[in-house]
């Protein structure tokens, strides 16, 4: 099963159609007021926010939006033209960014799709539907771009396992119900690693908040102190964690590419009211800027395109991890450009929480960027994964 399973080529589909989902979305945010819900949630301390969001999420689900890429049998079933429509009006109608619910949309549902038994699916899914949020316990300290090194130790006890170890940079972890855990349970390597699904409440885990350049604490800490977690709570067999983090997350990684390459040709907006509203004497480089970046975000989206449709025709999904370094490094050149050009006035917007990764608060954007260069897998770690599963180049050190 693959998360890929989503009825992409629908008999009859037709511009029509799409046309007729269109005006539903955009009939639908205006009805339910969509920019005024991220206003509300910009506006709010962190856990009202985090409840703001649980409820516009339950609306999304109610209407059949939250999760459009899901296999139809649990919810989905949208086509990808469908999903791109989708995608498009919330981003155009100010619906805010589902960032506490992101885990569990994709990566958890990824894994539990590709990967999990019947009885995950049935357990965490329908949850996952009603609002369960996830989180994902992959780097620490000693192990982040060199993520095989972990020392997270899972040992066996009776009816499953005993954990221990220290998880860092889990986004939204404060506000998660679950985590996607990886722990050691063999000897060093890749090979040693399985897969958890950990209930953050179980006995022995603590979760604490990290402060980032925004002011923000949507990164965390997590501690596991002998921690029990059942044999029926492991994802695949013993020892496979490595294989199955990789393949779930290339899965989902495209289908989040194909969202955010609509929220960035939605996002070129403020920089063409940034370019418009620039002196006469700065306006020609502007245009270029204007000009340069609207070619790149363009390519971007046709990139998506055909690295979505190799990976439902069975190529390697590692080409997706080229999404996530073009994506991330236009975003940043983007933010750059913005704030080069808004000058003073962008760097004193006050804004930290904005709801969107382009929202015209060009300070609030530029220091965003930057996690996209870092989450997901360090841009130069990707670099390697395309030079060696994509390119087929020798592993570094070998000639």
């Amino acid at each position: 099963m693959s998360l890929h399973d989503t009825g992409q080529e629908v008999a009859g589909e037709t511009e029509t159609g799409l046309d007729d989902l269109a005006q539903e979305v955009r009939k639908w945010c205006a009805v339910r007021d969509a920019t005024g819900w991220a206003a509300r949630m910009a506006a709010a301390d962190p856990q009202a926010r985090a409840d703001l969001q649980r409820e516009w999420f339950l609306r999304l689900a109610e209407q059949g939006y939250a999760y459009p890429h899901w296999p139809a049998a649990w919810g989905g079933g949208r086509s990808r033209a469908e999903q791109l429509v989708i995608a498009r009006e919330l981003i155009r109608g100010g619906a805010p960014r589902l960032d506490l619910h992101f885990v569990a949309l994709y990566h958890a549902a990824a894994t539990l799709i590709v990967a999990g038994t019947p009885e995950q699916r049935e357990t965490h899914l329908p949850a996952i539907r009603t609002g369960r949020r996830w989180c994902q316990g992959f780097s620490e300290p000693e192990a982040g771009s060199d993520l095989a090194s972990l020392r997270c130790r899972a040992v066996p006890a009776e009816g499953g396992y005993r954990v221990t170890g220290h998880k860092t940079w889990s986004t939204g972890a404060a506000h998660a119900d679950m985590c996607l855990l990886l722990a050691r349970t063999g000897g060093p390597g890749r090979a040693g690693i399985s897969y958890f699904l950990l209930d953050l409440a179980s006995p022995g885990v603590e979760v604490r908040p990290i402060r980032n350049a925004s002011g923000q604490e949507e990164f965390c800490e997590i501690f596991c102190n002998d921690v029990f977690v059942p044999e029926e709570s492991r994802v695949g067999a013993e020892n496979e964690g490595w294989r199955i983090a990789n393949a779930t997350l290339s899965e989902e990684r495209g289908l989040t590419m194909l969202e955010r390459s609509e929220e960035m040709a939605t996002g070129m907006q403020h920089l063409v009211r940034l370019v418009a509203g620039l002196a006469p004497g700065s306006r020609e480089e502007g245009l270029r800027i204007l000009g340069r970046y609207s070619e790149r975000v363009e390519a971007f989206r046709l990139l998506v395109a055909r690295v979505l449709d190799a990976s439902v025709e069975g190529a390697d999904v590692a080409a997706a991890s080229i999404l996530k370094l073009v994506y991330s490094e236009l975003l940043q050149d983007i933010s750059d450009a913005g704030l080069s050009l808004a000058g003073l006035d962008g760097h004193v917007d006050g804004t930290s929480w904005t709801g969107t990764w382009q929202s015209g608060h060009w300070f609030a954007d530029y220091l965003g960027s930057w996690e996209w260069t870092i989450g997901g897998g360090a841009n130069d770690v990707l670099r390697n994964v395309v030079g060696e599963r994509v390119l087929g180049l020798p592993r570094g050190g070998t000639r």
